[in-house]
């Protein structure tokens, strides 16, 4: 039965996630994928170690696509691997490192800075993907 209430979804509202990150070419540089509520879904591709900083206001939720990455916690570390999610409750201390690159999904709120409170030179504007 077709209600013609309902909502229409445009065919371009999909996303492929191996699409959006075969056009990342740097480490650690946010490209939002979409948005849902106040949140950016963002693919970034990781390589080496970050640094150590918190997000006072929001948790950040990883899902590793490729890859191991290393959360660093001040008091254990927690390894990622493919389809792995770990949230990092917010004013937790953290710092992401990886040994080989790591293909990521980020889940932060709309204007979190990727180095949260710790800012400084590795701070990357979040880039939107050509669709």
């Amino acid at each position: 039965m077709n209600d013609d209430r309902r909502p229409r979804v445009a065919d371009d509202n999909v996303r492929n996630v191996d699409s959006a990150l075969s056009t990342v070419s740097e480490h650690w540089q946010p490209h939002r994928l979409t948005s849902v509520n106040d949140y950016d879904v963002k693919v970034v591709k990781l390589q080496g170690e970050f640094v150590w900083h918190t997000h006072p206001d929001t948790d950040e939720l990883f899902m590793v696509v490729h890859g191991e990455l290393t959360i660093q916690l001040r008091d254990r570390d927690v390894v990622l691997r493919s389809n792995d999610v770990f949230v990092v409750p917010k004013g937790v201390e953290h710092c992401p490192k990886s040994d080989g690159e790591v293909h990521a999904i980020l889940f932060e709120r709309q204007g979190t800075a990727n180095t949260g409170d710790a800012g400084g030179n590795r701070t990357a504007q979040l880039y939107e993907l050509d669709h």
